[in-house]
């Protein structure tokens, strides 16, 4: 069953999520490791300049030369934002230390918002069985079909590469050479993450639970009405479930990421 297609809505584009094929895949994956260094150097409300500094100045992430330090700044940026300013990455630390073990997928959210090439390569991820192995084959196809002629082959090739790499750090893939479909269950935060961005497109009640967002999780709709809840008493977000009644407030969260 295909993807639902994301709603490049004026919301969407207003917080952070970008379009176009130059993206951070050509080159690099999400680069989860060096965001969760930074995150832990660089304070909560920081400026997009104290981001740079921490890492072309002060080297918090350990590059041996400044031309390194300077091109991992600018794809940690182009990847993430790093600006308390783009509103995306402001809820993303919002919810960062709520629940450490929801850390992978609250950076692949942002990630999939942020990168193109990323979502596309979603289509042929998440249809995948567990068990089943990704094909680099199969990823090209997917990416071919959606960019044409725009790229060139061995740049296409290192996408598929980047993005197998990405796919495996956000849980959705096990292992270095074969890489395997895997199960990634929701947590509280992330799907409050994925909630909010369906919410973006205009989503509302039951339709929120089927945007592209939330089929990033390999769960039935019970247990995300679980997690859910769980959010709910998180304070993370507003709801009534029950009786087959599924309400949901989003801009609760947004209420709170500005209130931070």
């Amino acid at each position: 069953m295909p993807l639902p297609l994301i709603d490049e809505s004026d919301a969407l584009l207003e917080v952070g999520l970008r379009t176009g094929t130059k993206t951070t895949h050509t080159s690099r994956t999400t680069m989860q490791t060096e965001l969760f260094e930074v995150l832990e150097a660089v304070p909560n409300g920081s400026t997009i300049q104290a981001y740079a500094k921490a890492i072309e100045v002060d080297n918090v992430l350990g590059k041996r030369s400044l031309s390194n330090r300077l091109i991992t700044s600018q794809r940690l940026r182009e990847m993430y934002g790093l600006d308390h300013g783009v509103m995306i990455f402001r809820t993303l630390r919002y919810l960062w230390n709520i629940d450490p073990e929801s850390r992978p997928m609250l950076a692949h959210l942002c990630g999939l918002a942020r990168d193109t090439l990323l979502r596309v390569t979603a289509e042929y991820i998440i249809p995948l069985s567990v068990g089943t192995e990704c094909v680099r084959t199969d990823m090209l196809k997917c990416l071919s079909a959606h960019l044409e002629a725009r790229l060139n082959d061995s740049i296409l090739n290192k996408v598929a590469a980047n993005a197998g790499s990405s796919w495996t750090r956000s849980g959705h893939l096990t292992g270095r050479n074969r890489k395997i479909r895997s199960i990634v269950k929701p947590r509280p935060t992330s799907v409050a993450f994925a909630l909010w961005l369906g919410h973006l497109e205009g989503r509302v009640a039951d339709e929120l639970l089927d945007s592209f967002w939330m089929k990033m999780f390999d769960a039935s709709r019970n247990e995300i009405l679980d997690e859910i809840i769980k959010a709910k008493q998180l304070n993370l977000l507003r709801a009534t479930i029950g009786a087959g009644i599924v309400e949901i407030d989003m801009s609760y969260l947004t209420k709170q990421v500005l209130s931070n």
